[in-house]
């Protein structure tokens, strides 16, 4: 794979640590970098180390965390037990992975830890070809063994995997009842989509899916579907 990334953001998204609060939540950022250098995600090459902060303060019973792949990082099982021994106002902290964890450094002791710190809306990226289907159903089945049921996985759109495999593992994600977020190459926000690798026809297709998807994982029918009678 070329080491030579196509993303083509406007700013970083991940450097230096972050620590901000409202009244009710909290967000930091407690490590930077990232292995894999995959050409459509910048952290590789705007972090080529691989660097860990100390954990803030946490004073808000909800957390979340920023880090592009905490778990890519050895002190990971160390973080995970710092983290999950924390307590505010006497209460366990909820922590959120907002960018999901990378299925490749997805253990038991890890799924565990995660469930057992405290760790919710728990989110997976499956951004590569279908030929990764058996790792990405082991790590779900992880997952479930563990206690969690409200899993998400994250595909890239928009980029070199063809909208028709991506349908396809949107298609195995309906048997694993899992829902999906669908994320788009080069930062693009809905309803601001430009083509890229995809007609701007399969992206809105492929949005709807998504969205129907997640209703029929959710609801378990189709909710707007009229109703007998």
């Amino acid at each position: 794979m070329s080491e030579q990334c196509e993303a083509n953001l406007s700013k970083p998204y991940s450097k230096g640590e972050y620590n901000k609060y409202n009244d009710t939540e909290q967000w930091i950022r407690i490590s930077e970098g990232c292995p894999h250098k995959h050409t459509y995600c910048r952290e590789s090459f705007e972090n080529p180390e691989l660097i860990v902060y100390p954990i803030p303060q946490i004073i808000r019973n909800v957390v979340k965390i920023m880090d592009m792949n905490l778990l890519c990082h050895p002190e990971a099982i160390d973080i995970l037990r710092k983290l999950g021994s924390i307590r505010v106002h006497g209460k366990k902290v909820k922590y959120e992975l907002i960018c999901g964890i990378d299925y490749r450094f997805l253990t038991k002791q890890i799924a565990w830890l995660l469930k057992h710190s405290g760790f919710v809306k728990i989110r997976m990226a499956w951004d590569l070809e279908f030929k990764f289907q058996k790792d990405i159903k082991k790590a779900i089945d992880l997952l479930k063994s563990v206690g969690y049921k409200d899993i998400t996985i994250f595909m890239i759109c928009n980029w070199k995997i063809p909208y028709e495999i991506n349908c396809m593992k949107l298609d195995l994600c309906k048997v694993w009842k899992v829902k999906v977020a669908d994320c788009y190459f080069d930062n693009q926000l809905s309803p601001n989509f430009e083509s890229i690798y995809w007609s701007l026809e399969d992206m809105k297709r492929f949005r709807a899916k998504v969205r129907k998807h997640n209703q029929l994982v959710n609801f378990g029918i189709d909710p707007e579907y009229p109703e007998v009678g």
